[in-house]
């Protein structure tokens, strides 16, 4: 689905040399029929990694294939296969029928009962022009955009974003039950409590490298996490912080039950990339392939 090699990439003066790039020699594989969580401090290169995968931003070294295709060479039969939502968008005053009319046209698999179906659970009228919408309706509106159009990879860039309550409920529901066989969806995010339950493998990007990339089943089997008063204490403790009543803990083996909680394991990793590499088999990230 995805693959990329020794990718280098930088902005302004820093393309002159490799010294001060933001991606030096990433390697990464990305498989079909999953939901990949992207995860990063702001500045870890999410957005960026985003847009070159989907022709937006040209790597300068390195090897990209997406769908089988170069994505710099923007060939419209891949991009007719690639659906991307970006965090800042802009919708112009259609309607939101005469928009499905003109952009639809752009996706053969686009499918419109599914379309209707997802603005109905929305509660988006299709009839009313989007920008006259608000920030939460018209992100809604692209959403169910992007869930019909059957592209065979789906990038969400904060999707959550702007949405209330009720709708991340909706939009977790919608996403599961939407994913096919051949299709791939990667969501970046910072709301990791909105997309826990559907993100699954996650790729933790800081500092241009990729730091962890694994399934949460392949988590679970090296390590275990808990919540107690007592301060946590051991070898085996690898990270803890503290929460309101206790303090949540991190241990380098398994335990039978485990809940993996995202935001912890993502404070532990970002805090801790020596010790967790080592937990996972120091894999080079070459070899960064999730199964």
């Amino acid at each position: 689905m995805v693959a990329i090699r020794n990718l280098t990439f930088s902005y302004g003066s820093s393309r002159k040399s490799n010294e001060h790039a933001l991606f030096n020699n990433l390697s990464l594989s990305l498989k079909e029929s999953n939901i990949y969580g992207l995860l990063g401090r702001n500045g870890a290169g999410k957005t960026t990694f985003l847009k070159i995968i989907t022709g937006q931003l040209f790597k300068q070294a390195g090897e990209i294939t997406v769908l089988g295709t170069d994505p710099g060479r923007r060939l419209p039969g891949m991009l007719s296969k690639i659906y991307f939502l970006p965090e800042e968008f802009y919708l112009p005053a259609l309607t939101g029928k005469n928009y499905v009319k003109i952009y639809s046209s752009f996706y053969p698999d686009f499918n419109i009962e599914l379309f209707t179906k997802y603005t109905e659970e929305f509660e988006i009228d299709s009839d009313k022009k989007l920008n006259s919408l608000s920030y939460g309706q018209k992100k809604k509106f692209l959403i169910a955009f992007g869930l019909s159009t059957g592209c065979r990879l789906i990038v969400l860039d904060e999707p959550t974003n702007g949405l209330d309550i009720p709708s991340k409920s909706q939009f977790r529901r919608l996403v599961s039950g939407s994913v096919r066989d051949n299709q791939t969806f990667i969501i970046s995010t910072h709301q990791v409590r909105d997309l826990e339950h559907i993100i699954d493998p996650l790729i933790i990007l800081d500092n241009g490298k990729i730091i962890l990339n694994e399934t949460l089943e392949s988590i679970s089997s090296r390590l275990s996490m808990d919540v107690q008063k007592e301060k946590p204490e051991g070898a085996d403790v690898i990270y803890r912080e503290k929460t309101l009543g206790g303090y949540a803990f991190i241990r380098s083996h398994p335990s039978e039950g485990t809940t993996i909680d995202i935001e912890v394991l993502f404070n532990a990793v970002i805090s801790g990339k020596d010790r967790i590499s080592s937990i996972f088999g120091s894999k080079k990230e070459t070899d960064n392939e999730t199964e």
